[in-house]
């Protein structure tokens, strides 16, 4: 299919020699184009520039007076595929019990993996494509889906082969990460090792040789998975080529930052607790340091220094962190608006950190997270807008009109 855009009011994160990321204060800088136009042919943009540039076509035109067109988001942290809801525990956090109290009491991840474990795969994935859907109709075009509600070998399989049938029938851009270590399971509450082990020597073996997961990941933090734990289960994972994705630093200063730069992890995710020896360890990386403003929010957490880390020099992806019981939520363009709000970012670094940084965090920079030549086309046309700041600005606004992917406008 081939659609010409045209008299769009400002093509949004243009880039003629694409990066995969971006960093510091180049995250304030923001290309774009007024009064452009954008050529899709075989599902990848093929051409765009300004209008006194635009080709002649009697195809298919859209005129985008007064709209706006930016890349899709990628939203690189997610738990979307889960069984039923935790709204009860949501009531528990207004009456003030914390989140580490809710786990003890058998809540929370282990209440998902209740729930997960009688519901059979079919429900699971109808489940699931609700929420898939809705995230295409909110903007994103690309996502990372976890299991880890699982915590065993039958349905943590469950959980990623409903990821792949995702993969197979949905246009968006899917990666998977097999999430085992999650959460100690109750019956292994005194036994942690002998379920790092059985992680070790049945999940991964089985994830991998049915080829269902792109990573690994593990949540190192106090009260779930240690360094000692991390280091083991990551040594396993790379044997299968599994590269990892951690969750690090979000109830304590926990090492998880330092074990997933050792084991050149993807990305390192939460990271409220993050000082000047993470930042260090992660300036003299490969590793996206990725906030989750929507899980800070959620659940009343003190938020990450961004601002310390962009002045450091480091980049910075957002992503959703969308599950039942922490961030029920997968609206990027919330998730822009709380980091502007809470962590003080500038409406260009976000527009970047859900973008390329974000599509960086899930090996797919050079595929999309920019408006470039040769990248999927995958974009939303906004309703009229006076600015690209009014994105995060209006919070509780759907502002998309029009959402595009792989070449084929959806809505």
């Amino acid at each position: 299919m081939k659609i010409l855009i045209k008299n769009i009011k400002e093509l949004i994160k243009v880039e003629q020699i694409p990066r995969l990321l971006i960093k510091g204060k180049e995250m304030s800088f923001l290309e774009t184009i007024e009064n452009a136009f954008l050529l899709i042919e075989n599902e990848k943009i093929s051409d765009f520039g300004e209008m006194k540039d635009c080709p002649e076509y009697s195809g298919k035109v859209i005129d985008a007076s007064g709209k706006m067109i930016f890349p899709s988001f990628c939203d690189s942290h997610t738990h979307i595929v889960y069984a039923g809801s935790r709204e009860i525990e949501y009531i528990d956090k207004i009456k003030g019990l914390s989140y580490e109290e809710i786990a003890r009491r058998g809540g929370g991840i282990l209440n998902s993996a209740k729930l997960l474990h009688n519901t059979s795969e079919d429900d699971l994935y109808a489940q699931s494509i609700v929420r898939i859907n809705e995230i295409i109709r909110l903007g994103t075009g690309a996502v990372e889906i976890k299991s880890g509600y699982g915590l065993n070998t039958t349905d943590e399989l469950k959980m990623l082969r409903v990821i792949r049938r995702i993969k197979e029938n949905c246009p968006l851009v899917v990666k998977a990460t097999f999430l085992g270590a999650h959460a100690i399971p109750a019956q292994y509450k005194d036994k942690r090792e002998e379920y790092v082990n059985i992680i070790i020597n049945e999940m991964i073996p089985a994830v991998a040789s049915e080829q269902l997961a792109d990573y690994i990941d593990v949540f190192c933090d106090r009260g779930f998975f240690t360094v000692q734990d991390t280091d083991k289960l990551l040594d396993a994972a790379s044997k299968y080529g599994l590269r990892p994705k951690i969750h690090a630093n979000e109830l304590d200063y926990s090492g998880g930052i330092q074990i997933g730069v050792k084991h050149n992890a993807l990305s390192v995710d939460h990271l409220e607790f993050t000082g000047i020896d993470e930042i260090e360890a992660l300036l003299n990386s490969n590793t996206m340091p990725t906030l989750l403003p929507g899980a800070a929010f959620f659940l009343g957490m003190k938020q990450p220094p961004a601002r310390k880390m962009l002045e450091a020099g480091l980049p910075i992806a957002l992503a959703s962190d969308y599950n039942p019981g922490s961030s029920p939520s997968g609206n990027m363009k919330f998730i822009m608006s709380l980091a502007c709000i809470n962590l003080k970012m500038l409406p260009e670094e976000v527009i970047n950190a859900v973008t390329i940084n974000s599509a960086y965090a899930m090996g797919i920079s050079h595929i999309v997270g920019s408006i470039a030549k040769g990248k999927i086309a995958n974009v939303f046309i906004t309703k009229q807008i006076p600015t690209y700041s009014f994105m995060p600005y209006t919070f509780g606004s759907n502002l998309i009109e029009s959402v595009i992917l792989n070449g084929k406008i959806l809505i």
